[in-house]
């Protein structure tokens, strides 16, 4: 036990605890996006596809939030951009108490996406920031954990939560919001290192979209978040096409977040000695052949089987996808660089459910085996760019060393 929690959980810094707590109270409370529609059609009593169009808008105003979070994080600081972004979520929230007007409900919908979009980059650079080389992937590790058990208790609260009152749900929301502001105002230094005087600096977004090695990561990861996003997208149509009920899917996805609550943190000991590049094969060739076991399930138990397979691969995936974001992210454009990263989840949310509909209508069960093929695909991508992302990243420690030693004389 002394050896799983040195290798899991022990010498991680303080402050990386404060951002983690952050994060937790703030996936937990973060509830109000997974009721929205909910909210709109029979408290605000809006037509399915007005109500539709608003949480669309969240959706956009998500974009625009990842963009400007990963700048203002690079030229603000990390502490502005998420003091920015949660009291500005408490307001936006108490605005929507509120409002009635549909236009009104409508841009803050908007900028509630925003909001909660803004924290990923700043969160995640100022992980970066504080945490060893050597521990980054066993911090990413924790925090998908986080992730997940918030995720898990936040969609217990808000259906509890909702059959009571969605003020009472909006009201709780904020609460957890300003909670997380309060922690970050009075326990979360700045961590932006001091830009050093090199080109890098002068960089932006452009940098990042221009750097090749990085968007060849970045296109790679697209497709497994395409592959992850099948389970809120195109698998209820599956089980639903089976013969089952709409429980047989919360059980299959309530059991996929249970695996990652109780295995997630024994995944850095069983990966730990593995090159990036090949846990990232291994992950997308399980979430490959977990999707492609769909074509077989006709059963609660065959589900439950592939869930097994596909969220083993996810599990994996977490802590090297986020460790290899950090080495390819110059120091003074760590927030720009996560923000192009980000962008992948809401890009794989308009395309699994566009391409995949059209897919499962005309392909049927060849669906899941053409997701297995994807699958097979981003792993031989991530095992081919391995070796000169290994080069660019022993060049950079080379000359970080050689800037570091002071020259004599």
């Amino acid at each position: 036990m002394r050896t799983w929690y040195r290798t899991t959980i022990g010498g991680l810094p303080r402050l990386y605890w404060y951002l983690w707590t952050g994060m937790l109270i703030n996936r937990v409370g973060g509830f109000v996006a997974l009721v929205l529609s909910l909210y709109l059609t029979s408290a605000r009593h809006l037509a399915i596809p007005v109500a539709g169009l608003v949480v669309g808008l969240y959706g956009i105003g998500g974009i625009a939030g990842v963009l400007l979070g990963g700048v203002l994080a690079d030229r603000w600081g990390r502490r502005p951009t998420l003091l920015l972004a949660h009291f500005g979520a408490v307001a936006v929230l108490a605005g929507l108490i509120v409002a009635r007007p549909i236009p009104a409900i409508a841009v803050l919908a908007a900028l509630l996406g925003m909001m909660h979009a803004m924290p990923g980059p700043a969160f995640v650079a100022a992980i970066v920031d504080v945490t060893p080389a050597d521990d980054r992937s066993r911090a990413f590790n924790l925090q998908f954990w986080a992730f997940n058990l918030g995720m898990a208790v936040a969609s217990v609260l808000a259906g509890a939560l909702a059959e009571v009152s969605f003020t009472l749900l909006f009201a709780v929301d904020a609460a957890g919001t300003l909670l997380t502001a309060l922690l970050i105002l009075g326990k979360v230094r700045e961590t932006r290192p001091a830009h050093r005087a090199t080109a890098t600096s002068a960089g932006g977004l452009h940098t990042a979209l221009t750097d090749r090695a990085y968007m060849l990561f970045v296109g790679l990861s697209l497709l497994l978040a395409v592959l992850s996003t099948q389970t809120s997208t195109i698998l209820p149509l599956a089980i639903t096409a089976d013969g089952l009920r709409p429980s047989a899917y919360g059980s299959v996805v309530a059991y996929a977040a249970l695996l990652i609550v109780v295995g997630q943190l024994f995944v850095p000991r069983l990966i730990g000695r593995w090159r990036k590049g090949t846990a990232l094969a291994v992950a997308n060739v399980l979430l490959g052949l977990g999707f492609a076991a769909v074509s077989l399930a006709d059963g609660i138990l065959g589900y439950l089987a592939a869930a097994t397979v596909w969220t083993a691969g996810s599990m994996i995936a977490a802590p090297p996808n986020a460790a290899v974001i950090a080495e390819l992210s110059p120091e003074a454009l760590r927030g720009r660089y996560q923000s192009v990263f980000y962008l992948t989840f809401p890009a794989a949310g308009f395309i699994a459910p566009a391409a995949g509909g059209v897919s499962l209508q005309y392909l049927g069960a060849w669906h899941w085996i053409v997701c297995g093929a994807l699958g097979l695909i981003a792993a031989a991508g991530h095992l081919l760019i391995q070796p000169a992302r290994e080069r660019r990243v022993a060049a950079q420690l080379a000359a970080a060393e050689e800037f570091a030693v002071p020259v004599a004389g």
